[in-house]
């Protein structure tokens, strides 16, 4: 194991773990606390409210699912790959909110996903690549 696979490792596991307790957290806590919050949140963004209010419905969803499949190295790229554009549609709402404090804090994780997209090749500790192994 390389220092490089390491380095990848970790960072993979915690922005994976991170991303899965923003998923999960709002998951088992109020969802409609956290919709509504996104409703509030959003009231300066010329989006209809209806389409507001179903991204805060689903994206816990999301935000599980691609953690969960960063922290276990399954379909590392699909989940790298949805994880970005779901930051790029948080950016448009962030934007369109002129949530700037925000927008600038989203940008660290646009860059940690396009870190790990860019080196996916160091993903050696993952399922991807004991399923890989198997298949030979």
């Amino acid at each position: 194991m390389t220092k490089g696979e390491i380095a990848y490792l970790l960072l993979r596991l915690t922005l994976g773990a991170n991303i899965f307790l923003h998923g999960f957290s709002r998951l088992i806590g109020d969802q409609a606390a956290f919709a509504a919050y996104v409703d509030k949140q959003m009231h300066n963004a010329p989006l209809p409210g209806f389409l507001v209010h179903w991204v805060g419905v689903v994206l816990p969803w999301c935000e599980g699912t691609v953690g969960l499949l960063m922290i276990l190295g399954l379909c590392t790229s699909v989940a790298l790959i949805a994880g970005s554009l779901l930051m790029l549609a948080l950016q448009i709402g962030t934007c369109l909110a002129q949530n700037w404090d925000v927008a600038g804090a989203q940008l660290i994780y646009v860059l940690l996903y396009f870190i790990l997209l860019t080196y996916c090749e160091r993903n050696r500790w993952s399922l991807d690549r004991w399923w890989e192994a198997r298949r030979r």
